[in-house]
């Protein structure tokens, strides 16, 4: 198969529209079930790229979940803790393939933008990685394969309408790509840059010491950020994605953005929010809800009279600020990776607050000086990469 007709483009006012090879070569996938649309397939080609060098940097089997041509998560198969478990809503299945963790921790860590995401697995999709997939809101998923068992509890997701591709995992694009804009067409040699640890050498702050865990981090964050729209940073701990801050103008509200993303997710494991008693029959997406407004600045919203009772059992307590704070201070070893240098030393400063330690950026800023001596002032190591990564 040379070309694949979809249904629409971006819009559904945006007709014709189709994938194919230019070259005359068949096309590198396989449709297994559903009929995947123009954005799926911008999600699915981007993903695909991330949790393949993921997988090809760490050893681990990868996992991505896209939504909007960005990555709302991306992880590595490292076990899941308890906590974890019980967050990412895994706790009731037990011994989890790696892959079925990378992806409970990919889909887990930002839920909310998560939800209706194009999932990229690195490896064959396993049954336990499909039970997960099956009871989230998902539009579709692609990986070099699948179980048997696993395609048909796939296909079996959307009264069978689900998304599921196929992709040769062989496949080697050519090396130049092109695009079009307003009927004019852009030409650029892939960005095939190799990132691994080679990149994380030149540390120029006081501390000179990242740990292995965090090496590791931050090369997930820089491949993450290799495929998130630009502006972006991102912040990694344990071997995940834990706040992506993507496609903003301002590098400082990526910062902020992402670690607001970050201190979410670390807010989700205090007790206070592990004891919550949700009504019975609460739809997950409803509980994601609640929880982030429970977390977040307008928690009143989920407490007030005649609301919380149709969320949970018992009232829960105010989450004060103090509180949060409290908690918040406990998180540590996070790694912070940035597609571009950092102009001012006023990231660095939110990025202490989400529990930075490591941090790698390219580098080159007038007033890199400047965010030296603010990592400085923190005890950071930060390394320069000499790299962009920007992408569009």
């Amino acid at each position: 198969m040379n070309e694949l007709e979809l249904k629409y483009g971006c819009n559904p006012n945006q007709k014709p529209s189709k994938i194919f090879m230019q070259d005359g070569k068949e096309l590198p996938i396989k449709v297994l079930s559903g009929r995947p649309g123009y954005i799926n397939f911008l999600d699915a080609f981007n993903g695909w790229q991330l949790v393949k060098e993921l997988k090809e940097a760490t050893g681990l089997p990868a996992a991505t979940s896209f939504k909007h041509v960005s990555p709302a998560g991306a992880a590595v198969g490292l076990p899941l803790d308890p906590v974890l478990s019980k967050i990412y809503w895994v706790e009731d299945m037990e011994n989890l393939s790696p892959l079925a963790c990378a992806y409970a921790r990919a889909r887990g860590a930002d839920r909310m933008s998560a939800f209706g995401d194009f999932i990229a697995l690195s490896d064959i999709c396993d049954v336990d990685t499909a039970n997960i997939i099956k009871r989230e809101v998902s539009d579709g998923v692609i990986a070099p394969g699948f179980e048997p068992e696993a395609l048909e509890i796939l296909k079996a997701k959307k009264n069978g309408n689900y998304n599921v591709i196929e992709i040769d995992a062989g496949y080697k694009p050519e090396p130049i790509e092109k695009k079009q804009v307003y009927g004019i067409v852009f030409e650029q040699g892939r960005n095939e840059l190799k990132i691994d640890e080679a990149l994380l050498k030149d540390v120029v702050t006081e501390n000179q010491d990242i740990s292995d865990s965090g090496k590791m981090d931050l090369i997930i964050s820089l491949i993450t950020l290799k495929y998130t729209q630009s502006n972006s940073v991102c912040y990694v701990k344990g071997g995940q994605a834990i706040g992506i801050g993507a496609g903003q103008q301002s590098r400082v509200h990526c910062t902020r953005l992402a670690g607001n993303k970050a201190d979410n997710w670390y807010l989700r494991q205090a007790p206070q929010v592990l004891e919550l008693q949700f009504v019975d029959g609460i739809r997950r997406a409803d509980r994601d809800n609640a929880i982030d407004i429970y977390i977040g600045e307008e928690y009143m919203d989920v407490l007030a009279n005649g609301r919380w009772e149709s969320i949970f059992k018992i009232k829960p307590p105010i989450f004060s600020c103090e509180e949060k704070r409290a908690w918040l201070n406990q998180l540590s070893g996070v790694a912070l990776g940035s597609d571009a240098f950092f102009p001012f030393g006023d990231n660095i400063d939110r990025a202490y607050k989400s529990g930075v330690q490591f941090v790698a950026q390219p580098g080159g800023s007038v007033r890199d000086d400047q965010v030296i001596e603010t990592c400085n002032k923190y005890g950071m190591a930060m390394a320069f990469t000499q790299i962009r990564l920007f992408h569009h």
